[in-house]
């Protein structure tokens, strides 16, 4: 199939004619359609899949033509929720992309930054909002946006919207929108809360599900390196001493361990940058632009803040830390193998994280191939309860000492010991 045979007006299709679009994903075979038809739309689709452009084009088409029938003034009859920075991002230039001989207006707004571009944007009137959920509320309070005119309703990536704490002003959100709108409502996942959540915002939807999580795993060669927490920055420098792994996009755990792991690379000349929730938004688009351009090898992420991050062709996906969460897994590496390309995911497993892996083995109903040539094996075993309750007592002993003896010192250095105040009738005055 191709998109000229979805029943799309001549502006979409000249635009994804010049973006080289000619055949539609499975997604957005299924979903334009449906959208199309008006249809209050469920989908569960993974980022890659291409599904900005499921709803992106059909809401596009219904602007334009209603413009074309009721020549009023801009009003903000479109809204799409998201929860990064990045995706908003992204989005934003998608609509812009596919709605390029449209005349319809676009703008994305975003907290971290200064909002006065954003309100300027909103003032010169607009037709699609593209809004993190914290922004736009608080942008909503200070009498900048009203929603009263929304036709067209989309929440993307509602599974990683709850994840980061985002499901009290969703609600607020939808208690602002006029009950007779369309609604589009995209997932990765699937669990209760989020079907939960689909129920209070969707009409009758139609129900679309492409690429499951688990079947997406098997197009990416999948390999991994057993070893010790204490190897993982030897090992990783030995992974990166392959030539053709160019540029990778490589998971941390958490904001601390993604600057530590770039920071260590710098030192051993592999040009890296992090990317997480701490990092200001010019820190992170610069860093994401410089990889794209490919003045970095290695870009440190952590999940939330890779959401949203599109790569035409990345190849390489390391898991320097294992994810607790089978289907995180499947995501991250889904980032690589894009578009037909092949993709390369390699792991570094630590004792800990060995339970890990065989919940993954069990999602993707396939076997992680073990890197047999590992000059950091895994020697050390898994503790069981009791010795990491030791482990973290003697952490916290250790801490308790370090903090004494900083304490210590500092009261040495002072002019006048507490004894020596006592003695010489020394007082405050």
């Amino acid at each position: 199939m191709q998109f000229k045979e979805l029943d799309l007006i001549e502006p979409i299709l000249k635009a994804l004619d010049e973006e080289k679009y000619i055949e539609p994903t499975l997604i957005q075979e299924k979903a334009i359609p449906l959208i199309l038809k008006k249809n209050d739309v469920l989908g569960s689709a993974q980022t890659g899949t291409g599904k900005t452009a499921a709803f992106a084009i059909p809401i596009l088409q219904h602007l334009f033509l209603d413009r074309r029938e009721n020549n009023k003034s801009r009003k903000i009859n479109a809204l799409v929720i998201t929860p990064t920075r990045e995706l908003a991002i992204q989005i934003g230039e998608s609509f812009t992309a596919y709605g390029k001989h449209t005349g319809l207006r676009n703008t994305v707004i975003f907290g971290g930054v200064n909002q006065k571009p954003q309100t300027n944007a909103l003032r010169n009137g607009l037709d699609i909002l593209v809004a993190t959920p914290g922004r736009l509320l608080d942008l909503m309070d200070q009498g900048y946006i009203n929603l009263k005119d929304i036709k067209y309703f989309v929440l993307d990536e509602a599974d990683r919207m709850l994840d980061m704490g985002f499901i009290h002003d969703i609600r607020k959100i939808i208690a602002k929108l006029p009950a007779k709108r369309q609604s589009l409502f995209f997932s990765a996942t699937m669990p209760d809360n989020i079907v939960e959540l689909s129920r209070k915002i969707l009409d009758n939807p139609k129900k679309v599900e492409v690429n499951p999580t688990s079947s997406t795993a098997k197009l990416i060669k999948q390999y991994i390196y057993f070893t010790n927490k204490a190897s993982k920055p030897s090992l990783l420098l030995h992974v990166l001493k392959d030539k053709d792994i160019k540029q990778v996009l490589l998971f941390s755990r958490t904001k601390h361990g993604s600057d530590r792991i770039a920071r260590n690379l710098k030192k051993k000349n592999v040009d890296a940058a992090a990317i997480h929730g701490d990092k200001s938004q010019n820190q992170r688009q610069r860093a994401l632009a410089d990889f794209k351009k490919g003045k970095l090898r290695v870009l440190v992420a952590t999940d939330i803040a890779a959401r949203g991050i599109d790569i035409d062709k990345l190849r390489y996906v390391i898991n320097y830390d294992i994810p607790n969460i089978a289907e995180t897994y499947v995501h991250r590496i889904g980032r690589s193998g894009r578009a037909g390309e092949d993709g390369i995911a390699i792991s570094l497993c630590e004792p800990e994280e060995n339970v890990f892996v065989r919940d993954i083995e069990k999602l993707i109903n396939k076997k992680l191939i073990i890197m047999e040539e590992n000059p950091f094996p895994q020697t050390d075993k898994v503790m069981n309860n009791a010795e990491k309750k030791e482990v973290e007592k003697e952490k916290q002993r250790k801490k308790r000492e370090f903090f004494a003896n900083r304490d210590k010192k500092k009261s040495g250095n002072s002019r006048f010991s507490k004894s020596d105040k006592k003695k010489s009738g020394f007082r405050n005055r």
